[in-house]
């Protein structure tokens, strides 16, 4: 598996729909996700640090990991099929440790706001990156 860190959100030049960029730590490779605009927006307001008056729902999501005690661990992004990305967030609880399915736009706005490390498969990285120059 491959640390990577989100490297800002960018619109796609056609239709002007909200992607994703992660960046590996060497900053060679970038992998691009589209993912939607709510997502996108609450991508944003994780990385400006910006807290809402009320929570929202990724907030909430923080919210309730808290209170039961539970500590999101790491986001996987473990496959790529038909052009849909997919993950899970790992979140232990005492010696516990479950893996949840989840969309890699909800999984990546949580693991910002919990400053958790953001992990994706090498055969993923492989078949979807695009270099950075």
């Amino acid at each position: 598996m491959i640390e990577m860190k989100v490297a800002g959100i960018a619109l796609d030049a056609a239709k002007r729909n909200p992607i994703v960029l992660l960046r590996d730590a060497d900053e060679r490779r970038a992998l691009p996700i589209y993912i939607g605009q709510a997502q996108a927006e609450s991508i944003i307001s994780a990385i400006e640090n910006y807290h809402p008056p009320r929570p929202l729902t990724h907030d909430l999501i923080v919210n309730m990991l808290e209170a039961w005690g539970m500590e999101l661990e790491r986001v996987i992004i473990h496959a790529l099929q038909d052009s849909t990305f997919y993950a899970v967030i790992r979140v232990r609880q005492g010696d516990t440790i479950k893996e949840i399915d989840a969309r890699p736009s909800d999984a990546i706005a949580v693991a910002l706001r919990t400053d958790s490390s953001i992990w994706v498969m090498e055969e993923v990285v492989a078949d979807a990156s695009i270099p950075v120059d």
